[in-house]
């Protein structure tokens, strides 16, 4: 019988840190092609409320873990607040070597991938902030994209991927972002990447959703890609929700999967993955334990709902997330209530 089972490692706590906002941050004006200036700055309890809105909340799941070096997933809480508004202006500030709070304001056109290195918020204004045509790589081969928070932002018609996640970049939240109409993969997490949380994201109109783990052949990813999938919205998309190899544990909570054609969860090349309290609605494939020309993964199912959906696979036993994090589990009768209402652009800022 399928189970859960603890890990023995030690030394791994929740994390403590919380990211606030303090009056003593600045935002800052940027002009196109220009450095730096301050000009004419909103009232300071607008910026406050502001800041309070997009960066108090702390990541939870694996992206609070403290783990290699980090409390947590802090993000850019220590260092300036900027805003920006073109494409160039973004690719400056979140390629910088210091931490930065990046507020995006209104709809940003890019061409092809910018790469964000560490200790980046990279934060959408209201619930009209967007990024399109191209999209945002965590990391380089060289500079890595560690300790990264993206919020409250949309995705759409990106030429490559929206988000990757790569070049184990660690300690990364995903939370409130739109995804659709992009290229490749919406969301995708590889190359030894690890303490990922991905949270309350509504993904639509796309085939290729969230893919974890780069390919079969890529085992260095074993012992990594940990990662948490919570209270998204996997809206008419395809596959990939997520699509794993090797990663162990990942954790998929209280998500809400609404006619996905191919299949809703797909555990692959001996990957753990724990699939509990989520509703499947006219999901003929809700999981798979192997897929394609990929060799099983195990995986456990529990206190899921399955309405007008296939049965699940299951195999073997995984090693369980509580070990490494606190969480509550909502009763999976109101995932579909609840998270339609809650995900997406618009409902923190």
């Amino acid at each position: 019988m399928s189970e859960v089972r603890p890990i023995t490692r030690r030394g791994l706590l929740m994390g403590t840190a919380a990211t606030t906002a303090s009056a003593a941050l600045l935002t800052v004006g940027v002009a196109p092609g220009a450095g730096a200036s301050i000009a004419s700055p909103p009232a300071a309890d607008t910026i406050a409320d502001r800041l309070v809105a997009l960066t108090a909340p702390r990541a939870d799941g694996f992206a609070g873990v403290a783990a290699l070096g980090l409390t947590g997933t802090t993000g850019g809480a220590a260092g300036p607040t900027v805003t920006v508004t073109n494409g160039a202006q973004l690719a400056d500030y979140v390629g910088r070597n210091s931490p930065y709070t990046v507020l995006v304001s209104g709809r940003i056109h890019i061409d092809g991938m910018i790469t964000v290195v560490a200790d980046k918020s990279v934060l959408g204004v209201g619930s009209t902030a967007e990024i399109t045509g191209g999209g945002l790589q965590l990391g380089s081969t060289t500079r890595p994209g560690n300790n990264v928070i993206i919020r409250n932002i949309r995705f759409t018609h990106a030429s490559d991927d929206s988000v990757s996640v790569t070049n184990r970049a660690h300690h990364v939240w995903i939370d409130h972002c739109d995804f659709s109409h992009g290229y490749d993969g919406l969301l995708d997490i590889k190359r030894e990447s690890d303490y990922v949380t991905v949270s309350w994201n509504h993904f639509h109109d796309h085939s290729k959703t969230c893919l974890l783990g780069h390919n079969d052949n890529n085992t260095a990813d074993r012992g990594k890609l940990r990662v948490t999938y919570h209270h998204n919205f996997f809206d008419g998309t395809d596959q990939r929700h997520p699509r794993v190899r090797f990663a162990e544990p990942v954790h998929v909570y209280n998500n809400y999967y609404r006619d996905n054609r191919l299949y809703g969860v797909a555990s692959t090349e001996d990957a753990g993955v724990l699939v509990e309290g989520n509703y499947f609605e006219n999901v003929g494939h809700p999981i798979y334990s192997g897929y394609d020309n990929s060799g099983p993964g195990r995986v456990v199912e529990r206190n899921n709902l399955y309405v007008n959906s296939g049965a699940p696979q299951t195999l073997g036993t995984v090693i369980e997330p509580r070990t490494f994090y606190a969480y509550t589990l909502d009763a999976p009768a109101t995932v579909p209530t609840t998270v339609p209402a809650g995900v997406g652009v618009g409902r923190i800022a």
